[in-house]
């Protein structure tokens, strides 16, 4: 088993001293054993959990996601069903992001084909857009 100090550790899995704190705080890392002196020392399965997390994060999910997935993963009873149902809610909340921001580049894409180039500011669509765009957004939370 290798032992790693926390900046080892920290190093070796791409994330910073703080980082591995708070996961400790949280509950995303367990407590590990400290030396004499009082240092942290960490396993290879905390570097293992760290990688985890990190590709979690990567694919979209939170922190929370991230220990739920690690609970079921540590389960005896749990099913591949429970991971499955977290991943195709991640794949929905990604896909309404797409949605939004293909609808973002739509209206900047009008927005900048509609701007005469050679007027006073005070004509641009851009900047009608955006100060009215207040009462769109109360428009469109009714609908």
């Amino acid at each position: 088993m290798t032992a790693f100090k926390i900046g080892e550790l920290a190093a070796a899995a791409g994330v910073g001293r703080d980082t591995i704190r708070y996961y400790e705080r949280t509950g995303l890392l367990p407590t590990p054993d400290r030396t004499s002196a009082g240092y942290r020392l960490y396993g290879d399965a905390d570097l293992l959990r760290l990688n985890f997390i990190r590709s979690a994060q990567w694919l979209g999910f939170t922190l929370a996601e991230s220990a739920e997935l690690l609970a079921l993963q540590a389960s005896d009873t749990a099913k591949a069903s429970a991971v499955l149902a977290i991943t195709l809610e991640k794949i929905r909340e990604a896909e309404a992001r797409i949605e939004r921001l293909t609808d973002i580049r739509d209206v900047l894409h009008a927005l900048t084909e509609d701007c005469p180039v050679d007027v006073p500011v005070t004509d641009c669509p851009i900047l009608t857009f955006l100060s009215t765009r207040h009462e769109l957004r109360r428009t469109e939370a009714h609908t």
